[in-house]
Order: structure tokens, then sequence, then C-alpha cells
């Protein structure tokens, strides 16, 4: 069972992959998948030993280019359609312990330029929005301890960005600005949740951070999406990456679980449908943003009720407190 349901009630659609439940799940290093495995001995996805970055299909995809019909039909309420798109892994290194703060900023710089060559590859297939993002850790949910990451490319925009985008057209069409932009600016002239910056980027803990020591992650100047982050830039946010994966690892004295997404401009379809009669990349800023669950080195910031129920975040720790706390950890350029 492969397909997408429709919520009526809330507008969005959910992805049923039901292939997936049987999916590998935390094997030992000796039989790990993204390790190479060069003799075939464990069927791996990575024949080479020398490898740095490998992308490849996820064998357990959520979304497919060939989709399987439905199971059930769709009516007038309950609309269903085949969960159409692409979903790939990234490999990270060939090392099964490495971390994205121990590869260094030269990998991380191949990492970002991956990440846009694929964003480009995917959107020329006509996918309307791509998203690569990683998940750390057993407090996230991992399968795979491998230094990985996936990439999804959907039929049209998920709920969050999609949100945010309105968020924007509506911002933009009432002040005639970016929202992102100001914001920007706004952290860069106050200053006390900055956590690290560089010519082209700042890094800072959101006004609004729905984690403790959550890190957004955006350029100076309005920048709808990788591809457009020429060569110099992408070089220096690899290396502001790198400074706040150090961090972030530091911050506990131990690799924090983290989810990371990057959020660039749709690349199909009209901006309309966010209520934009303009381009996307007049609304679209790239930023990229890092959630930790963590609010101490032993306790976790949990999805419950307000949160999953209500949709109203409640955090523990002020954000200008959380920033303070990780500007000691991350190396200042």
């Amino acid at each position: 069972m492969s397909e997408r349901r429709f919520d009526p009630t809330t507008g969005e659609w959910i992805t049923f992959a039901t292939h997936r439940q049987n999916r590998t799940f935390l094997p030992p290093a000796d039989a790990c998948p993204l390790c190479p495995d060069p003799n075939n001995d464990w069927d791996g996805e990575i024949r080479r030993t020398d490898v740095q970055i490998a992308v490849f299909d996820n064998r357990f995809p959520a979304l497919s280019p060939t989709p399987p019909a439905p199971d059930v039909e769709s009516d007038e309420l309950y609309l269903v359609e085949p969960a159409s798109g692409r979903c790939e892994v990234i490999s990270y290194s060939a090392d099964h312990n490495a971390t994205l703060a121990k590869l260094g900023p030269e990998r991380i710089a191949l990492l970002v330029n991956a990440w846009a060559d694929r964003y480009q590859v995917l959107g020329s297939e006509g996918h309307a929005y791509v998203l690569p993002f990683e998940n750390r850790g057993e407090a996230i949910g991992v399968t795979l301890h491998h230094p990985h990451g996936q990439i999804y490319a959907y039929d049209d925009i998920p709920a969050r960005p999609l949100r945010e985008l309105r968020t924007a057209a509506e911002y933009r069409t009432r002040t005639g600005r970016c929202v992102n932009c100001d914001v920007v600016a706004a952290e860069l002239e106050d200053g006390r949740r900055v956590v690290a910056e560089s010519e082209h980027f700042v890094a800072h803990v959101p006004f609004w951070a729905r984690y403790p020591y959550e890190v957004r992650i955006a350029p100076k100047a309005h920048t709808p999406s990788l591809v457009a982050v020429a060569d110099e830039a992408r070089e220096d946010l690899a290396h502001l990456l790198h400074r706040v994966f150090t961090g972030l690892d530091d911050l506990f004295g131990f690799p924090l679980p983290y989810v990371l997404g990057i959020f660039s401009s749709p690349l199909n379809g009209e901006a309309s449908v966010a209520g934009w009669d303009g381009s996307w990349d007049d609304i679209s800023h790239l930023h990229l943003l890092i959630s930790p669950p963590n609010r101490s080195a032993t306790k976790l910031k949990y999805i419950a009720g307000t949160e999953q129920m209500g949709g109203a975040y409640s955090t523990d720790i002020a954000p200008e407190v959380a920033a303070a706390t990780l500007r000691e950890k991350i190396p200042q350029a």
C-alpha cells in the first residue's frame, strides 16, 4: 500500500507507505547498508570504498515516480491519490562513525553542492518542492546510524513550507518587503539570539524557537535557494555549518540528536497557491533549520499535548538564554 489521503478537516495530505514498516532497523556496523560493500557481502548500497558523497534512491520510499494505484477509491469527501514523488538517500561519508562536525567544512561544502544539484535535477523532473533533510540520533527515530540524510521531491508543496510561503506572501503584500529579510536584519541588529555569523550568512536561535536549542541559518541577502548561492558563499555556508555542528555536539558533550531541514523556493506550480501573483523567488528566502530535541543533557522536549493536539508549542528555555549558551560552544570565526 502506497497512497496519499486528504484530510478534509485540515486541508493536508497524509502519505501511507506500509512497506516501510519492514525497512532496515539499526543494523550492526558490519551489516550497515550505507557502509562500503565492495564484495557485496551484506547487500550494501555502495560498492566503492573511496566514496565521499553518495546519492541514490531509497529502497523503502514513501513517494515513488511510479507508485501503485491506491487501495481505496476517492469520493467527494475522501480524496485519495497515488503517492507520487521521489525519495533519495544521501550518504555523507564512508566512515560509519563520522559526524558532520568531524568531517569538516570541505566535506560539508561538497554536501551543500550535492543538495543544490539534486534540488535542480529533481525540479527539472517536474516535482514542485524539494526538501533535503537529516534525522540524527535514536531520540529522533533514526533507523540507520551511518551519517546520512534524505531528499524528498514532492509533487505539491508540503504543509509547512506552504504555510511559510503564504505567510511570506501576506507580509510582502502588506509591507512590500520579504519577511525573512526583515527577520535577518532584526536578528543582526539585536544580536542577543545570534550564535554565529559569517560574511554571507547568520545563525541564530529563532525569536519563536519551538525547541530550546533550535538554530536557524539564513543568507543575509535575499536568496531563494541554494542554486542561487554563489560558489564563494557556499563555502562560507559550509564553514558556518561546521562551526554550528561543532558547537551543538559540544553543548552536552555528545553528538546531539537533531532534525535538519533546508527550505528553498518551490520549483514548479503557480505561486497563486500561496496567495501570491508574482514569482516564487520574490517570497522565498533560503533557510536551514536545525531542531535538537534536548532541553538538557538528560531531558528531551517531547511533542506532547499542547503541541500535538493544539499545534501550540511551549518551550522551557528562553531563546536569548539558549543563544548565550550556544555561543560559548560554537567556535567563532
